[in-house]
């Protein structure tokens, strides 16, 4: 099988193959949403029957079906542990890398991306193994790390090491954090890469909504 046809399936099924790596005589297709896939989720059952984790489920719905039709194995970021080696993953694809904030950053959708599971292959054709350039190292004024409200992401510290969460959570939580819980992170709408891919206001919310809840939680 190669990846192309791969992707034509992928596509259809409403995901985006974010990128691909060889791990332990696999190849490994990492899959994340697109914005038809949000629709078709948002469609769902399990956006509206109030379940806890509607879209890991979803996943794991559509996911588990693409595997067993393109025999593959369905690999989750979810449901452990253990867990599956994602970040290692993403290192390996040469198109994702850590971003000063913290999180991964991709060479098209840039800070706008999360897995929702990989495919396994015994073996899979046409994979490009060419790294690409990290945006970030050609980046001047940084300005993901000088816009959030509340400083929560603090360079000093090192990239991604002074991640102040509680700080972040309680503003989105709050009156004055309407613009991040409404529209999505403000730091992560300021990076220029990826702008095509900012999401829509539902599925923004949606989103932070699930982040203030997982800390109150936690």
């Amino acid at each position: 099988m190669t990846l192309d046809e791969v992707t034509h399936v992928v596509d259809a099924a409403g995901l985006t193959i974010l990128g691909t790596a060889r791990d332990e005589g696999k190849s490994i297709v990492l899959l994340g949403l697109s914005r038809e896939g949000w629709d078709a989720f948002a469609a769902a059952e399990e956006y509206a029957d109030g379940e806890p984790n509607p879209l890991d489920r979803w996943s794991q719905r559509v996911i588990g079906a693409l595997g067993a039709r393109l025999d593959a194995q369905a690999l989750f970021p979810f449901g452990g542990p253990p867990y599956q080696p994602f970040m290692r993953w993403a290192a390996a694809s040469g198109v994702m890398w850590p971003s000063p904030l913290g999180m991964s950053l991709h060479r098209d959708h840039g800070l706008w991306m999360s897995f929702r599971g990989a495919l396994g292959f015994a073996a899979l054709e046409g994979i490009d193994e060419t790294p690409a350039t990290r945006p970030c190292d050609t980046c001047i004024s940084q300005p993901c790390l000088n816009t959030c409200p509340v400083n929560a992401f603090r360079a000093e510290g090192g990239e991604g090491e002074r991640y102040d969460v509680n700080a972040c959570a309680a503003h989105v939580a709050s009156a004055e954090g309407a613009a991040c819980r409404e529209r999505g992170c403000l730091a992560r709408r300021a990076c220029w890469v990826g702008q095509d891919f900012v999401p829509e206001p539902n599925r923004a919310s949606f989103h932070m909504r699930a982040f203030v809840r997982a800390r109150e939680d936690a």
